[in-house]
């Protein structure tokens, strides 16, 4: 097919480079390779960058948007490229932004309990200079030492507190976001109510850069709680078992801060990757973490376990023995993930279902003949089962897919969701009409048209 280009990629890199004047920008292939897919992804993206941009400020992120107007190309914005779901990985011929170096923790205000970062700054650096002045930033994701607060913003995250304090959403109230054509929104407030206008802040958390660029967060801190805290494990027979458990915690009044749920199998693959021995003779495993409440909350919790048989309960107030429970769920993923090639899926349904999500989880890997290791924040119903197959099967195993397939529509028929706290990206866009329906599904492209008219801003995330 014949094509006859305007313009040569020399003279658009020469525009972008005039117009992102403060930007590092990369356009060979050798330097290009490595942005080219997050390594945590399935590599779902296609074709070769044209560039990949570290922006220095905003005029360097109006200038790229400049670019890809004019030359109509595609734009992936990126913080630290730590999604699973493919939502920032390269497309062909695509600009690549991303906000790495804009990483300036611009203000952490005791008095209002607010902190105003740029889009880049890592979470747990937040969450440092938080605890520095006696406060702390309570979204936790996994990723919690690696990711940014813009890529949280932009995916939503979770993480292990969301049962206490909300995910990624409930604590940002505000945001300054530049659109695809180059406005620049201030959106929110540093309020802990806002009600004037429609919220068009939350419209943008978990947008995942197909609306606009996120440029600056406000987000609420917590004070550091008082007392001491406690942390502790259970063990229970079944994955089943543990979640009517935890629904039980979840209604007794405690507000635990953390329940984190392994199941059996999960657990000896913890025991091969750090030689340990807690999968013998045990089922399912319960991580909890009580960050105040006392003796008393302690109490309400151990007649939980006992009514629900749970067997070789400890708990402990001394900070090195908590370290070592939560690592345990900290080093879950690599020793799943050791285990072969592997998809690790993100679903969340009602707490009145997750003891029959977690039941059906474990029927399909039995009757489909795959090897499956359910985790999970079991305390909001947010469960995810790491799917395994040989590293050598270059391809995704049919049965694999099969499984995906089953399990994505119990949780939906269950009233859940296909993706909690990992977002959507490139893999699951293809499931918007099949969650939300057909007329949410078209006011979602109209709410993408109105805002980006020319589908510049990760074009293919979020919704197909």
């Amino acid at each position: 097919m014949a094509f006859f280009p305007a313009y040569t990629d020399d003279e658009i890199i020469e525009f972008l480079k005039i117009h992102a004047p403060h930007a590092t920008v990369i356009t060979t292939a050798a330097e290009l390779a490595p942005h080219q897919a997050g390594k945590y992804g399935m590599g779902a993206g296609s074709g070769q960058l044209l560039a990949y941009i570290e922006v220095a400020d905003t005029a360097d992120i109006q200038g790229v948007l400049q670019t890809a107007r004019k030359f109509h190309l595609p734009v992936i914005p990126q913080a630290t490229a730590t999604s699973t779901v493919s939502g920032s990985d390269g497309e062909d011929h695509a600009l690549l932004l991303s906000t790495r170096r804009m990483n300036k923790i611009i203000e952490v205000n005791r008095a209002d309990q607010v902190a105003v970062v740029q889009p880049g700054v890592i979470n747990q650096d937040l969450d440092n200079a938080a605890r520095e002045v006696g406060m702390f930033y309570a979204p936790d994701p996994g990723s919690k030492p690696i990711s940014a607060v813009g890529g949280n913003t932009a995916t939503n995250a979770g993480g292990m507190s969301t049962v206490k304090y909300g995910a990624t959403r409930d604590n940002v109230l505000g945001l300054k976001v530049i659109l695809a054509d180059g406005r620049e929104l201030s959106l929110g407030h540093r309020t802990l109510k806002q009600a004037f206008g429609y919220n068009l802040t939350q419209l943008f958390v978990g947008s995942e850069g197909t609306l606009g660029v996120i440029t600056e967060v406000t987000v609420k801190l917590m004070p550091i709680p008082l007392g001491q805290p406690i942390t502790g494990m259970a063990f229970f027979s079944d994955m089943k078992t543990l979640a009517a458990a935890v629904t039980e915690i979840r209604a007794s009044g405690v507000y635990p801060a953390m329940l984190e749920a392994l199941d059996g199998p999960t657990v000896a693959a913890l025991d091969r990757y750090e030689g340990t021995h807690y999968a013998q003779g045990n089922g399912a495993l319960l991580i909890l973490r009580l960050d105040n409440g006392g003796a008393e909350a302690l109490q309400r919790v151990q007649g939980i376990l006992a009514n629900f048989d749970a067997q070789h309960i400890s708990v402990t107030s001394d900070p090195e023995e908590q370290a070592a429970i939560l690592k345990l769920r900290q080093d879950m993923l690599p020793a799943v993930f050791a285990n072969g090639s592997h998809v690790m899926e993100d679903m969340a349904v009602p707490l009145s279902q997750l003891a029959n999500m977690m039941d059906y989880i474990a029927k399909i890997a039995k009757e489909l003949d795959v090897e499956i290791y359910t985790a999970g924040h079991a305390g909001d119903g947010n469960v995810h089962p790491t799917l395994i197959w040989p590293k050598e099967q270059t391809e995704v195993p049919a049965k694999v897919t099969k499984a995906l397939q089953l399990m994505f529509r119990e949780a939906l028929r269950l009233g859940g969701t296909i993706s909690g706290e990992h977002a959507v990206g490139l893999l699951k866009n293809q499931w918007n009409n099949e969650e939300l329906g057909e007329n949410v599904d078209q006011l979602q492209h109209q709410i993408k048209a109105l805002l980006d008219p020319m589908n510049l801003l990760n074009p293919g995330r979020k919704i197909d």
